[in-house]
């Protein structure tokens, strides 16, 4: 029977210590509240409620929805539902700079007036019936939140998206705000 040396014991003994240490690795998950709820406070200063939930999958993504509804006749969308994905790029989970996709399911008004202009110099403008419609929207937006430690949140975005199937709905479409919430 063959002697084993016994630095050769030493040293299968350090190289299965050190792989043993190498799959023992893990990267570490910090414990922070994933829910938010928000309102647009810009929208409320001018007649209209946006009110948005947000799922925060981890420290760099997050998973949304809101909710816009308006009875003002100032505004060409009285209705939507947007769900959105989010991808932050601050230093705090789910915070600071932030690109998002959006989709936008909207309902519109489009208030007629007909115009017709005459070679005597006379102008006839008159009212057509309010033409109601949906569409669907798909866009982009970026903007910036602030977490306080107590958990209150501060928001401000912007995004464009493009409808995509009607020919009377409004072609782009607006998002965005100034928001303040809570996470929980």
């Amino acid at each position: 029977m063959r002697k084993i040396n016994p630095m050769k014991k030493l040293f299968v003994l350090i190289c299965l210590t050190f792989s043993l240490s190498g799959f023992s690795q893990e990267k570490e998950t910090t414990n922070f509240k994933r829910n938010e709820l928000k309102g647009n406070a810009l929208f409320l200063v001018l007649g209209a409620v946006e009110i948005t939930y947000e799922r925060i999958i981890n420290e760099d993504t997050g998973l949304g929805v809101s909710l816009f509804f308006v009875s003002e006749d100032d505004f060409e969308t009285n209705l939507s539902l947007t769900p959105y994905y989010r991808a932050y790029f601050g230093k705090k989970p789910a915070a600071g700079f932030f690109v998002e996709g959006f989709a936008m399911l909207n309902s519109y008004i489009d208030h007629g007036y007909t115009t017709y202009y005459y070679d005597n110099g006379t102008t006839i403008t008159n009212f057509v019936a309010d033409e109601t419609g949906t569409d669907f929207a798909l866009g982009f937006g970026l903007g910036s939140k602030w977490i306080h430690k107590r958990g209150f949140v501060f928001e401000i975005n912007a995004g464009i998206g493009r409808n995509l199937f009607s020919d009377n709905s409004p072609e782009i479409v607006g998002r965005g705000g100034i928001t303040l919430g809570y996470r929980f």
